[in-house]
């Protein structure tokens, strides 16, 4: 039933916001004549780790603005810079401030399905999954589910861009914004934007606007409109566990030399039980769902069946009874693990380390000092002593069992209510302009490092996001479904157009 009434409310949407609109038919066209500047855009590297690569994407941020009539400059952090750019419409408009970053994950060439993953490619699905076609079928008529497949391409070159080419639409008809706009460019926020705090309290009269605006992430799964108004944070830890001071043969030392690999599974096993909820006391403490809370979760169109088919996975954890409700409380992922070798590479040996990367994401209610002291207090309890360092020679003699823990949080969660006076604005925007109502997202599970402008600033931030939800960011083969890149565009003018 519930498969079947989630595809009853995508054909709804999916009819309504066929029905010409205002924008459509110029977004198109816009969209289709500024292909090549966008490819050319994805053609700049923007790994931000490596750190050369990230000038001549500011280059190019900043002359496109510039020939929109910004003023930009950039604001030195204790990192990357950060760029901003301001359109003055009149002085006494509100500003809203729009925040992207144009950096992205690092590239596994050997895992893309094309040679250069910064030079974008056109592909069609097939039923062996996607193809190559040439560029010339993006004028195609029916190309909505044609995708542009190339790094940033969703997160968060496309988005830019869409906004871009929404501002070039009111220029070329002689329109002005109906508010104030202040664009903050993020250029690490693949690296959880380390010099954004500080600049926010440095340049806090520069970076002050009545609303922040966050384009991206991805879309509902019924591709219908969407605001999301909260983000979780996140923090971060290493764990190590040690065995021998040099691996060793598992046939002279198996049975006798302990194993790290089996010690470090064992603290991890212990952390969750069978539902994938958290055992550590106190973890979930403070979350508290209201019926009003409830409420909002409900309005979400089922996504269940969705991701089951595209993740093909059948058991999923029970942290909450649905995909939104689990999203409210924490998490606490292991993103990685190391110990020996593996493949062709395989030892028989007893490895001397094993090292669990995890991930903990926040939600408003969560305490981070408070969650990492709890996981060290549980690792304790299982006979460890946790140290911030590489035990020393004395240290690995003296203690039974040894465990390094290294921990950092790196930025915590946001939330905006969706009844304030911003929400209310930006969800008349787009009923009113696709006659739907937008998918309100409570709390997004994702993270984005702004939270600073909503704690130190008073800034209530929502997301707008435009893209579509399998669009493989962070991943190999990250790609932009072109009828997503219509739409933002449409989006932003209906925006770009509407008094706050």
């Amino acid at each position: 039933m519930k498969i079947i009434i989630s595809i009853f409310i995508f054909a709804v949407g999916s009819l309504q916001l066929m029905a010409q609109r205002d924008y459509q038919e110029q977004a198109r066209a816009m969209g289709i004549e500024n292909i090549e500047k966008f490819k050319s855009f994805l053609a700049l590297p923007n790994d931000a780790a490596q750190k050369e690569q990230i000038s001549a994407n500011i280059d190019w941020a900043t002359q496109e603005l510039i020939a929109l009539d910004f003023e930009v400059k950039t604001l030195s952090t204790s990192h990357l810079p950060l760029l901003l750019a301001n359109k003055i419409v009149k002085k006494n408009l509100p500003t809203v401030a729009f925040y992207l970053h144009l950096d992205g994950q690092a590239v596994d060439l050997s895992k893309w399905n094309q040679d250069d993953p910064y030079s974008a490619e056109l592909m069609q699905k097939t039923n062996q999954g996607f193809e190559s076609i040439g560029w010339e079928n993006i004028t195609n008529a029916d190309n909505e589910d044609l995708r542009i497949f190339a790094r940033s391409s969703a997160d968060d070159k496309g988005p830019f861009v869409m906004f871009l080419i929404a501002l070039e639409y009111l220029k070329n008809n002689n329109k002005s914004p109906a508010f104030n706009i202040k664009l903050i460019i993020d250029f690490e926020e693949e690296q959880s934007s380390p010099g954004l705090p500080q600049a926010v309290k440095e340049y806090k009269e520069e970076l002050l606007a009545d609303v922040l605006l966050i384009l991206d992430g991805p879309m509902h799964s019924s591709g219908l409109p969407t605001l999301v108004f909260g983000n979780r944070g996140i923090a971060t830890l290493t764990l190590t566990t040690y065995g021998p001071l040099t691996s060793q043969h598992s046939g002279h030392y198996g049975n006798y030399l302990p194993n790290p690999a089996l010690a470090l599974s064992k603290v991890l096993s212990s952390m969750k039980d069978d539902k994938g909820r958290v055992l550590i006391p106190g973890f979930y403490s403070d979350i508290f769902l209201s019926d009003t809370v409830k409420e909002i979760l409900e309005g979400v169109p089922s996504e269940e069946s969705s991701i089951k088919a595209r993740t093909q996975t059948k058991l999923n954890d029970l942290v909450g009874s649905t995909y939104q409700e689990s999203l409210q409380y924490p998490s606490l992922n292991i993103r990685g693990m190391q110990s020996g070798w593996v493949g062709k590479e395989a030892r028989t040996i007893i490895p001397s380390s094993a090292t669990a990367e995890m991930d903990i994401r926040l939600v408003l209610e969560s305490k981070p000092e408070i969650l990492l002291s709890s996981i060290k207090s549980h690792i304790e309890g299982l006979g460890y002593t946790v140290l911030d360092h590489t035990p020393t020679s004395d240290e690995r003699l003296r203690y039974d069992k040894i465990i390094q823990m290294k921990a950092k949080v790196h930025y915590p969660a946001f939330r905006t209510d969706s009844k304030a006076k911003e929400g209310q604005w930006l969800t008349k925007i787009l009923n009113d302009y696709y006659q739907k109502s937008p998918v309100i997202i409570r709390t997004s599970g994702g993270s984005v490092p702004i939270s600073p402008f909503v704690s130190q600033l008073g800034v209530p931030a929502i997301g707008v996001p435009t893209v579509n939800l399998d669009n493989n960011q962070h991943s190999p083969n990250e790609n932009l479904r072109l009828g997503n890149y219509f739409m933002g565009i449409e989006s932003f003018i209906a925006i770009l157009t509407s008094s706050f």
